[in-house]
């Protein structure tokens, strides 16, 4: 073959089919390494479009294929730790596929349903959606089968749809049966505010931190229990209420890292010692928990991100090639790891005068 025109001027994709004794559509999907094109074939295509200097036009691409070459991503929370986490790792991974990442900010059931109804919109602006710890009632997830969108969920498990999980439950259960087997038995828990963001984690961790009670015999004081909102803020606010009431507790679980160090700090102000007069248990392994030397529950949080966007690149590989048996759905539940540090140690009875 010979180039037959400048180097500097890109040829069109019609001068590559023509150079390369192929139709059209046979450059597009060698130039996109899709299936059904003999690898002899796509080295003549490719060595006609280096010849001609040929670039595909990703714009182009996009509205021949249908494909938005982007994938959305809902988060209730953009900034805090945990979903900034997420969402990085997500990002990684698509951009090595050539895929941008669109985000939106769901805050609360309302943004929520309006996202879900909007999706005839939205879905026209993104191939795919990762729903990061969104609950989503039994109308929005038929809604969303309805309109065949492809899904990934992190956080909470839909049949219908791809997903990545822990087992908030038992992770739960192990951070409090750990203070348990430590002795405490008033143990506070910091959790979230009611009505608020719309998924299934506060409840799950609270139910694992009856479940250890259970397995104690024990039945929790209902007074030790305190919304935090998930943040420094809110875990400061609520130490402060516990310190407070006629019986303090002599531990903690928190179910967030960062209400753990509003909790810490809280102790701290009031004169006492963490964990000498009280034990505190976080949850996440947030990147600060080394640092503040907490006893926390680990999960994989940037991994969460990295595999759901895995599954999600995966299953728009085989929508491509129509692969119904490769597009069916993958639930993934990845291992958590009590992680204990310097904020617990064993109760002593001197603490229940203090």
């Amino acid at each position: 073959m010979s180039n037959s025109r400048s180097s500097v001027q890109p040829a069109t994709i019609e001068e590559v089919a023509a150079l390369a004794k192929v139709s059209v559509a046979t450059v597009s999907r060698a130039m996109r390494d899709l299936p059904n094109v003999a690898e002899a074939t796509r080295a003549r295509v490719r060595v006609a479009a280096e010849e001609l200097n040929y670039r595909p036009d990703p714009n182009a691409s996009r509205l021949a294929t249908g494909r938005t070459s982007a994938v959305g991503m809902a988060v209730p929370l953009l900034g805090r730790w945990y979903f900034s986490t997420v969402i990085g790792a997500a990002h990684a991974v698509l951009a090595e596929e050539g895929l941008d990442l669109l985000l939106f900010g769901v805050d609360g059931p309302e943004d929520r349903s309006r996202f879900i109804t909007e999706w005839a919109v939205i879905g026209k602006r993104v191939d795919a959606v990762i729903l990061v710890d969104l609950k989503l009632d039994p109308n929005e997830l038929e809604d969303l089968v309805q309109a065949d969108a492809r899904v990934g969920t992190v956080g909470d498990r839909h049949a219908p749809f791809s997903s990545v999980t822990i087992d908030n439950r038992a992770a739960a259960a192990t951070a409090v049966r750990h203070l348990l087997n430590l002795g405490h038995r008033d143990i506070a828990l910091l959790g979230h505010n009611e009505g608020g963001w719309p998924f299934t984690v506060p409840t799950d961790r609270r139910a694992g931190y009856f479940d250890a009670h259970a397995e104690f015999m024990i039945t929790p004081r209902p007074e030790l229990e305190r919304p935090g909102g998930f943040d420094v803020d809110g875990g400061y606010e609520a130490m402060t209420d516990l310190l407070a009431v006629p019986k303090p507790p002599s531990a903690v679980f928190a179910m967030s890292d960062e209400m753990a160090f509003g909790a810490i700090k809280a102790i701290r102000d009031h004169g006492l010692r963490v964990p000498e007069d009280v034990s505190v248990v976080g949850f996440d392994d947030h990147e600060m928990a080394k640092v503040m030397d907490l006893t926390t529950i680990r999960q994989p949080v940037a991994e969460s991100g990295e595999e759901i966007a895995r599954e999600v690149v995966r299953i728009l590989k085989a929508d491509a090639v129509d692969d119904r048996t490769a597009k069916a759905p993958m639930h993934r539940v990845l291992r958590s790891q009590l992680i204990v540090r310097r904020t617990t140690a064993p109760f002593t009875a001197a603490r229940s005068h203090w």
